[in-house]
């Protein structure tokens, strides 16, 4: 399959900017995501993560379970099941109000979301007017069955969400870690819409990853909690490299809202179709724990010893979507300058979202050379995810990992035999400094913390 059909796939609903196209283009050249299902034509709105692209999502995960969880005493993991039965949903309200209002073209046939409409009379396929049908509502969930039979007794649904699984685990979670409120249950995990308008490349899809926490207040305190929320979350993306320019924490307006939601805040990046969502942060109320309560018969309250009262807590919500976050970093990231009449293409990512933190370069692939390379590699390996390249003269290897976001490029050359030494080249200046192999290490250490 050509480059230039794969390109016409993943850009499905592209953009007028050139960066979009530069940015799949990338992704494909470099093993960063491809289109799934590619050798039998493609899946529509489906994506497979390469060498590369992997070891970026699983980095951008891991940078938010750090300072969700690793980082803080007050919230704990869950990995809860991703297929759930229809009382869950019966509850949380998915079954009644998930849904999207869609119209169908009766002149050409396409079908599309009417809130995403610019002009809600005017189908921007054909671009014939007055030929919609009435709208209809859709539900976005995926259903299944659970064992041999089929029916409505063996419903299951994929979850849409991962949200549900923290609240009705609440008390098993408050119990067994011995936590009071204020505290928080994160979860990263799949979810699953069956989304009728996906697009822009790995924004929207129906198959997709988020990075979510519950965090179970006092409902006195929700408010401040909401706000110290808002704040955290925003300055966890600019610690990250993201450019203050291109983020914004905009307030939903009262139309906007959920019925149970007192305030709604979302975190936006500036895509080269304009500002949109990366995450949300919700004043959630106490709406999911009493929903769950009352459907479930079990109750779903702390007491408070010191106050001897109980209470539902109220729960702050930030939630965030890994795959479209990754994607922010790195139209955040991408940079092309001239150096030296040449093209440098250049992902400035921080070094903990970076897929390789350092590649080590033999000079040449001659086994003098070639042996002791792979020693280093492999000592390094053990505290950093490493590449290891021969292939190509060392500029164009410098250039390769430029592509990919590497940080620090290690060459082992000729010299090295004698000196025991090595020349580390700096990604975003470019610039060499010769160290002794024994020095290496500690020198890395204290630069990717």
């Amino acid at each position: 399959m050509s480059l230039a059909y794969t390109l016409r796939a993943m850009s499905e609903a592209g953009s007028p900017d050139p960066l979009f196209d530069q940015i799949v283009n990338l992704c494909k050249r470099r093993g960063i995501v491809y289109p799934s299902a590619e050798i039998y034509g493609g899946f529509r709105s489906t994506y497979d993560y390469g060498p590369v692209g992997v070891l970026m999502l699983r980095n951008v995960k891991d940078a938010w379970w750090r300072s969700m969880v690793q980082m803080r005493n007050d919230v704990v993991g869950l990995d809860a099941s991703i297929l759930s039965p229809p009382q869950i949903w019966e509850a949380s309200g998915h079954l009644a109000n998930f849904t999207d209002p869609l119209v169908d073209c009766r002149n050409c046939g396409a079908r599309h979301r009417v809130d995403k409409l610019d002009n809600p009379d005017q189908c921007p396929t054909c671009g014939m007017s007055d030929q919609f049908t009435d709208p209809r509502q859709f539900n976005l969930m995926f259903k299944t069955q659970a064992g041999p039979v089929e029916g409505a007794g063996h419903d299951v649904y994929l979850r849409p969400e991962t949200a549900q699984g923290m609240f009705i685990n609440f008390a098993n979670v408050q119990y067994t870690s011995r936590k009071k409120p204020p505290f928080g249950i994160a979860q990263i995990g799949k979810s699953f819409r069956n989304e009728i308008t996906p697009g822009n490349f790995v924004f929207r899809t129906r198959e997709f990853e988020q990075m979510e926490m519950e965090y179970f207040v006092p409902p006195a305190e929700a408010e401040q909690w909401y706000e110290y929320w808002c704040e955290t979350r925003m300055q966890w993306y600019l610690d990250h490299g993201m450019p203050a320019e291109k983020l914004r924490l905009r307030a939903h307006d009262d139309d906007e809202l959920s019925h149970y939601s007192s305030g709604t805040s979302d975190v936006e990046f500036l895509f080269p179709w304009g500002w949109d969502e990366l995450e949300g942060i919700a004043n959630r109320g106490d709406y999911d724990l009493t929903q769950h309560a009352t459907h479930s018969g079990n109750k779903l309250e702390f007491f408070d010893q010191a106050a001897n009262e109980k209470y539902v807590p109220h729960v702050i919500e930030p939630a965030a979507g890994a795959t479209r976050t990754m994607m922010a970093f790195l139209m955040a990231a991408y940079e092309e300058e001239q150096v030296n009449d040449d093209t440098r293409v250049v992902l400035r990512l921080h070094h903990r979202i970076a897929p390789y933190k350092v590649a080590v370069l033999p000079l040449s692939k001659k086994p003098e050379l070639a042996g002791p390379s792979m020693e280093l590699f492999q000592q390094l390996a053990g505290s950093w995810m490493c590449d290891y390249d021969e292939t190509q003269n060392i500029g164009k290897r410098y250039r390769r990992q430029d592509e990919i976001g590497t940080p620090y490029c290690v060459t082992f050359d000729f010299d090295s035999l004698e000196d025991h030494a090595v020349t580390v080249r700096e990604r975003d200046s470019m610039e060499q400094v010769r160290l002794p192999i024994d020095d290496l290490h500690g020198w890395l250490a204290q630069r990717l913390v």
